[in-house]
């Protein structure tokens, strides 16, 4: 039995969807345990790309129950939509289960979050987080001052408008309100439709690892948007890290195995907010292109740049992890050199590499160091069948390389490498060795 984490290591959209996939083969469960239909995990199937929002890639698989978990906030309308088109493709393979204890994301909650976003803009046009406007940090605010709304009460008519009544006291500074009446009716109509899905979970896991049956937690957004650890206000509005992952489940921490941490072999970032290494020339252009950087929620293109170490090194610290995804290795072959950060440089000319400063402003001045690697060739079609038949020996050397620069200074193995976008197309480099954990991790000082 093996209870494994698999979490976003940098800005989110580091291909967590697909190295969750591929480690699905061999779980019972995998569980979304935190975000709602803010995420896009893409996986590419034979029958084409599929992006799921709001279910786990359990559901892709026979044989595998795919956890809607406590900690998510569901839009019971959007969830309706993904299942439907999933059966309507002959892809809903694998089982599905909603808990009971979620909560809900209403209309009115993503009238809301655009509604705060845009009084941030008004007030400060930098201050603008650029949010989905999915309305999941209105949802989890409602959920943290006990007004929210969890998925069973959809099926208790009197509790629902209760919830609403009281809920609609709390937004009365909001245009364009729906009635009150109309949107009880859909939330009591969706409610019956999912009924069939909606479970106690925890339960159902913690019998599933009495019996020795894998399971998978399946990290949305990153740890470096976590609502305490990341780059604060420029976050989500939950914990994307392991220990949030464990509360997002009901899942003891005693019997956790493995946190694996997913990273790019360079850098994006969706929306507002810090981003030391962003290359905003011709080069960062071409990373977008060619690594075909843009939301899979919003379709917005992401902001591109290089590995930071020093950020990497702070999640390994943060969330515990044991080995590492390296992902999209195939976008940077055939360029002339990889430059990888190392450190940071401060306005006052000293040296940083231990972790982040706790301002976003203060990263935000930050001035990367870099270390210039040499870089592989181009991944063609003759290069990926070989590392198809023959596994990580085929790899390129200068690939190779890099990877034991990445696994030396971050003081984490590198298990897994995804080479393409295909659910192929990731090798597993064996069991990962003993490591020494990062070094140093001193405070940032002011």
């Amino acid at each position: 039995m093996t209870v494994r984490i698999v979490l976003g290591a940098q800005f989110g959209d580091e291909a967590k969807g697909k190295i969750a996939d591929f480690l699905a083969a061999s779980a019972r469960y995998v569980v979304r345990s935190a975000g709602g239909p803010n995420t896009g995990h893409t996986i590419v199937l034979p029958e084409g790309p599929v992006v799921l929002h709001q279910l786990a890639c359990g559901v892709l698989r026979h044989g595998v129950t795919g956890v809607s978990g406590p900690g998510m906030v569901i839009q019971p309308f959007k969830l309706e939509e993904e299942l439907d088109g999933l059966r309507q493709r002959g892809l809903l393979r694998g089982e599905f289960a909603l808990s009971d204890r979620a909560h809900v994301v209403l209309p009115i909650h993503e009238l809301e979050d655009v509604w705060e976003d845009e009084l941030r803009g008004r007030h400060r046009p930098e201050a603008s987080l650029g949010t989905t406007k999915s309305g999941i940090g209105p949802a989890y605010a409602d959920r943290a001052g006990r007004f929210g709304l969890r998925v069973a009460e959809l099926s208790r008519p009197a509790v629902l408008r209760e919830r609403l009544e009281l809920l609609y006291a709390t937004k009365a500074h909001l245009p364009n309100l729906p009635p009150i009446d109309e949107l009880a009716g859909r939330l009591s109509e969706v409610g019956a439709r999912l009924a069939p899905f909606v479970r106690t979970t925890e339960p159902i896991l913690w019998e599933a690892i009495s019996r020795g049956e894998n399971i998978l937690l399946e990290g949305a957004q990153s740890a470096l948007l976590d609502l305490d650890f990341g780059t604060y206000p420029y976050v989500t509005s939950s914990h994307p890290t392991s220990a949030g992952a464990l509360v997002g489940s009901g899942i003891p921490p005693t019997e956790l195995d493995e946190v694996i941490g997913v990273a790019k072999a360079y850098a994006t970032r969706v929306g507002a907010g810090p981003f030391p290494t962003e290359d905003t020339s011709e080069r960062g252009e071409y990373l977008r292109r060619t690594g075909g950087e843009r939301g899979a929620t919003t379709g917005r293109p992401r902001r591109c740049g290089w590995l930071d170490l020093v950020l990497l090194r702070y999640v390994a610290r943060l969330n515990g992890l044991t080995s590492l995804a390296i992902t999209k290795v195939d976008v940077l072959g055939g360029l002339d050199d990889v430059p990888v950060c190392v450190a940071y440089r401060t306005p006052d000319g000293r040296e940083i590499r231990d972790g982040p400063p706790t301002s976003a402003d203060d990263l935000a001045r930050a001035e990367p160091i870099y270390e210039s690697l040499p870089a592989w060739p181009e991944f063609h079609a003759r290069l990926k069948e070989r590392i198809l038949r023959e596994g990580p020996n085929a790899l390129p050397a200068d690939l190779r390389r890099f990877l034991a620069f990445v696994e030396e200074g971050v003081g984490v193995p590198v298990e897994y490498v995804g080479y393409g976008a295909h659910r192929d197309e990731t090798v597993w480099l064996g069991p990962p060795s003993q490591r020494r954990r990062p070094a140093g991790l001193a405070a940032w000082s002011p």
